[in-house]
C-alpha cells in the first residue's frame, strides 16, 4: 500500500503541529471502522478521520461533511466518556512503524487527572483502532476486538493487556550507515527493491522502487546516495505530497517520485492529499456493502423489464400483419360468390393493391366462406388490440427502467442517510415491502439537496435522491433559478441559486449535473439547462421525472479533482453594514 511508515513519519509531523495542546470537543462513529474527532487547536476548528477500513486504513483530516448514524455505537459512547473534553498531549509513531499513538489528558470518574492513548494500528486487513491505559496497557476496548477464537497470537479486547504487533526485525533506515547498508544486500539476488523492502521498516514497495530508480545502473555507492537523497528528505520533513494518476492505477507518496509516470498533482499539506486520495473510496466501499440488496432488486427488475421488451417487440412486429388480415376479410366478403366450401386457397384480384395484382389467400376448408372471412376479421381485431396494448406495456417498461436506472445512480452517489430516504421511496412506490415489525415509525425528515458555492460564491444546489428531486424543483427553487440536467440521461437536478450568474458557475453547475449522473466516467456529457418556470412535473409521474423547454445544451467532462475543489469550498463570508 502508499501508505508506509514515510506517509506515517509525514502525517504525524504533521499533526503534532496542529493539535498538540488542542481540545477533543466532539467524537463521532460514521462507520464500524471509522472514527471522527472534532478537535478545537489554536483557536480552529479541525476534523480528524481515523480508519481501521481493511482497505483504505489511514488518518487525516477532512474537509467535507462525514454522515454518522443518530444513535452512537457502543464504542463511540466508550471514547465520548474518555476523550471528549480530553486534551492532546502529543501524538507520536511507534519508530518508523505504520502505529501512531495518540496521548491525550483527560479525567478519570474519580475526577483525578490521567493519561489516556488512542492506538491506530494501519496494518491492511488486521489495522485496528484501540483505547487504552498507557502506564497499564489496559486495553479500555477497540474498534475491532480480537478475542482468542480468532488469534492466539495477538488479542484485543476490553479488559486484556495491549502488545504491540510483532517487529520485523527490520532497521530503522534513519539510523543506517554506509557500511551497514552495502554490506546487507545480495548483490547476485538481484531485485535490490524487495531487499531494501525487508530490511528496513517503513519503506514500502513505491519508495524502494524510487530510490533504484534514482541510483540507475550504477554501483553500491551511488545506490547509498540515492538511498540518503530520500532518507535526508523524511530526516528533514522535506516532504511534498504527491498524487500521480497513472495508467494502471493511481498512488500517493510523501517525497516525489521519478520513476511513475503519469499526471502529477502536489498539495499543501499530507493530509490535503491523503484526503484527496481516499475521497469517496471509502464511502462508496461502505455504500455498496449496505446498498447489495437494493442494487440487486432494481439491476433485477431492469434485467426483467428489458427481458419484457424484447417479448413484445416480437409481438409487435407480428402485428404489423393485422393490415393484411383485415385485406383477406374484405376481399373474401367481396369475392364471397366465386368461393366454395373446401377450397384451400383462393386466387382473386387485391383492389388495395394499386397495380391490381392477385393474391393467394388460405382457406380452412372445413370453414365456409363466410367463416374464413370472419376468421380473417377476428385476427385482425385481435392484432390490433394487442399492438395498441403491446405499445402501451413498451412505453411503461421504458419509463420504468428509466426510473430505477436513476435510483441505481443516486445509490452510487448517495450518502448512507439518504438511501433511507431511497428506501422509503421503493416502499411508497411499491417496490419494496414496508416492515410490519417496523412499530416506531420515524418521522420523515424534510429533503435536504446539497449546497455547494461557485468559485464566484453563488449557491449551487445538488438533489441526491428523487425525493430531493422533487423538493429541490418543485418547492425550493424560485422561477427565475436555472435547472441542469443531463440531458436523456439519469442523474441529480442541480439548480443554481440565483437570477444572475457568470458563466464559470454555469460551467461548474454543469459538471456537477454530469457528475452526479450515470455518465460520471464519460466525456463531453450533453447537460440541458433552463429555468425552473420551464420545468414542470405530469400528472401522476413518478418522483423525480418532469418535462421542460426552453432548454439550451452545454458539453462538460467530469473532473474530480475540480468537482473535489467545488464540493470542499466553505460558503462565502456574509459582509454587512454595520
Amino acid at each position: 500500500m502508499s501508505f508506509d511508515g514515510i506517509v506515517t513519519r509525514a502525517i504525524v509531523h504533521e499533526l503534532n503541529k496542529i493539535l498538540s495542546g488542542g481540545r477533543i470537543t466532539k467524537v463521532y462513529q460514521p462507520s464500524d471502522v471509522e472514527i471522527l474527532l472534532h478537535i478545537r487547536s489554536k483557536g480552529k476548528n479541525h476534523r480528524l478521520l481515523l480508519s481501521a477500513h481493511p482497505a483504505y486504513p489511514r488518518i487525516h483530516f477532512v474537509e467535507h461533511q462525514v454522515d454518522h448514524p443518530v444513535e452512537p455505537p457502543m464504542f463511540c459512547m466508550l471514547l465520548r466518556k474518555h476523550c471528549e473534553g480530553a486534551i492532546i498531549e502529543s501524538i507520536e509513531q511507534v519508530g518508523m512503524e505504520r502505529i501512531i499513538h495518540i496521548l491525550f489528558r483527560t479525567r478519570n470518574e474519580l475526577g483525578d487527572e490521567v493519561i489516556r492513548c488512542m492506538v491506530l494500528e494501519i496494518m491492511g486487513r488486521h489495522s485496528n483502532f484501540i483505547l487504552l491505559d498507557p502506564e497499564t496497557g489496559y486495553i479500555f476496548d477497540a474498534i475491532r476486538r480480537v478475542t482468542p477464537a480468532i488469534s492466539q497470537h495477538r488479542q484485543v479486547f476490553p479488559g486484556a493487556t495491549y502488545t504491540p504487533p510483532p517487529e520485523q526485525n527490520k532497521q530503522n533506515p534513519l539510523d543506517v550507515d554506509k557500511n551497514t547498508f552495502i554490506a546487507g544486500f545480495d548483490y547476485n539476488r538481484g531485485q535490490l527493491d524487495k531487499q531494501i523492502v525487508q530490511r528496513f521498516t517503513g519503506i514500502g514497495p513505491l519508495i524502494a522502487r524510487e530510490i533504484v530508480h534514482r541510483a540507475g545502473l550504477g554501483n553500491r555507492d551511488q545506490l547509498w546516495e540515492a538511498f540518503q537523497q530520500v532518507i535526508e528528505l523524511i530526516r528533514h520533513h522535506q516532504y511534498v505530497p504527491t498524487i500521480i494518476h497513472a495508467e494502471q492505477k493511481s498512488v500517493f507518496s510523501a517525497i516525489p517520485l521519478t520513476h511513475v509516470h503519469g499526471e502529477k498533482r502536489t498539495y499543501p499539506t499530507m493530509s490535503a492529499c491523503l484526503e484527496a486520495f481516499y475521497f469517496g473510496k471509502a464511502e462508496r466501499d461502505r455504500i455498496k456493502q449496505q446498498t447489495n440488496d437494493l442494487m440487486r432488486l432494481l439491476q433485477n427488475e431492469i434485467d426483467k423489464n428489458t427481458k419484457k421488451i424484447s417479448v413484445l417487440e416480437k409481438e409487435l412486429h407480428d402485428a404489423e400483419k393485422a393490415e393484411t388480415y383485415r385485406i383477406y376479410g374484405e376481399l373474401l366478403t367481396a369475392y364471397m360468390h366465386q368461393i366454395k366450401r373446401g377450397d384451400q386457397e383462393v386466387r382473386l384480384i387485391n383492389y388495395y393493391d394499386p397495380e391490381a395484382r392477385e393474391i393467394v389467400i388460405p382457406l380452412d376448408p372445413k370453414l365456409t366462406p363466410s367463416a374464413n372471412a370472419q376468421y380473417y376479421f377476428k385476427k385482425y381485431n385481435k392484432l390490433k388490440a394487442s399492438k395498441k396494448w403491446n405499445e402501451e406495456q413498451i412505453k411503461k417498461a421504458k419509463e420504468e427502467i428509466t426510473y430505477l436506472e436513476s435510483v441505481l445512480v443516486q445509490l452510487q452517489n448517495s450518502t448512507l442517510r439518504e438511501i433511507e430516504q431511497i428506501r422509503e421511496e421503493l416502499q411508497e412506490e411499491g417496490w419494496l415491502k414496508t416492515p410490519t415489525n417496523d412499530k416506531k415509525r420515524r418521522k420523515k425528515e424534510v429533503p435536504a439537496p446539497m449546497t455547494v458555492y461557485s468559485s464566484s460564491g453563488t449557491p449551487i444546489l445538488i438533489g441526491r435522491n428523487n425525493k430531493q428531486n422533487d423538493y429541490l424543483t418543485h418547492q425550493m427553487a424560485s422561477a427565475t433559478d436555472t435547472w441542469l440536467h443531463t440531458k436523456d440521461i439519469p442523474g441529480s437536478h442541480v439548480v443554481i441559486r440565483s437570477k444572475s450568474y457568470d458563466e464559470t458557475t454555469l460551467l461548474e453547475a454543469a459538471m456537477l449535473a454530469a457528475y452526479f449522473s450515470k455518465a460520471r466516467e464519460s466525456s463531453q456529457v450533453p447537460v440541458d439547462y433552463t429555468l425552473i418556470k420551464y420545468v414542470r412535473k405530469p400528472s401522476g409521474a413518478r418522483p423525480g421525472f418532469v418535462i421542460y423547454d426552453h432548454q439550451r445544451t452545454l458539453f462538460v467532462t467530469p473532473d474530480e479533482e475540480k468537482v473535489k475543489k467545488i464540493l470542499f469550498r466553505k460558503p462565502p463570508v456574509q459582509t454587512g453594514k454595520h
